[in-house]
């Protein structure tokens, strides 16, 4: 069985979640529903859940300002929002669960799916990335990659390149391995749209850092750090030669 804490502010979304909790996921036992974070904490420290569902815009004390008071946290998290905002962005780079309200059944089983009652000792990074990503703490230039096994940690500028393939995105390191990471390319680029990457065709994502040479042609192609070559289509060319003029 996996013991959960709801905290949230507003009474109608705690009774939801709750009934939805016991309809579709008989695996996990509600031990206490809190309505803000303060009770949250003594909560936590009275039943030490296996996992909290935890609302990211309450008064007072957020959800995330909640995560800074504790000194560790071994027990999984899946945020609950009402907005799709940066929070989530940031919670997506975090690799991290989350769920808009209201909650979709399929969307809860998912997630409760990937609980593991025995935390992974990587979720204290998650959470550091997530508090740097939102300003809570001095930035690591980091990112979590879920993959099929879990997630990997990867220093952003360690990254050469990332290439599309359907739903997943393969990612070139200098250390010369690749990651099979389980989002597309289109999300990967939205997590990376601050830092030096850019879009050089439909299934590419590359590091500009990373570029050796462009060669001329139709599109052109360009010769990466690792010595791969990416070719870069005619609607992408002006935008990556306008950024190097």
């Amino acid at each position: 069985m996996i013991k959960a804490l709801i905290i949230d502010d507003e009474a109608h979304c705690r009774e939801t979640l709750s009934m939805q909790l016991a309809k579709y996921c008989p695996q996990v036992t509600v031990v206490a529903e809190c309505r803000s974070a303060a009770e949250g904490l003594k909560a936590i420290a009275d039943h030490t859940p296996d996992l909290l569902f935890l609302d990211v815009e309450m008064p007072i004390m957020n959800g995330f300002e909640m995560l800074e008071q504790l000194p560790n946290i071994p027990f999984d998290i899946i945020f609950t929002t009402g907005y799709d905002t940066y929070a989530i962005k940031a919670i997506r780079f975090s690799a991290l669960d989350y769920l808009l309200k209201p909650i979709d059944k399929d969307d809860l089983l998912k997630a409760v799916a990937k609980v593991n009652p025995q935390p992974e000792p990587q979720m204290a990074q998650q959470i550091e990335l997530l508090l740097q990503k939102l300003g809570h703490k001095p930035a690591l230039q980091k990112i979590a990659l879920p993959s099929l096994q879990g997630f990997e940690l990867v220093l952003i500028d360690t990254i050469i390149r990332c290439e599309a393939d359907n739903n997943y995105t393969h990612v070139f390191l200098k250390s010369r391995q690749s990651l099979l990471v389980s989002r597309t390319l289109k999300e990967i680029e939205e997590l990376l749209e601050e830092s030096s990457f850019l879009r050089v065709h439909q299934s590419h994502l590359i590091n500009l850092n990373e570029i050796i040479r462009y060669v001329r042609g139709e599109g052109g192609y360009v010769v990466m750090s690792d010595n791969s070559t990416v070719h870069v289509s005619r609607s992408r060319k002006d935008e990556l030669l306008k950024i190097f003029r």
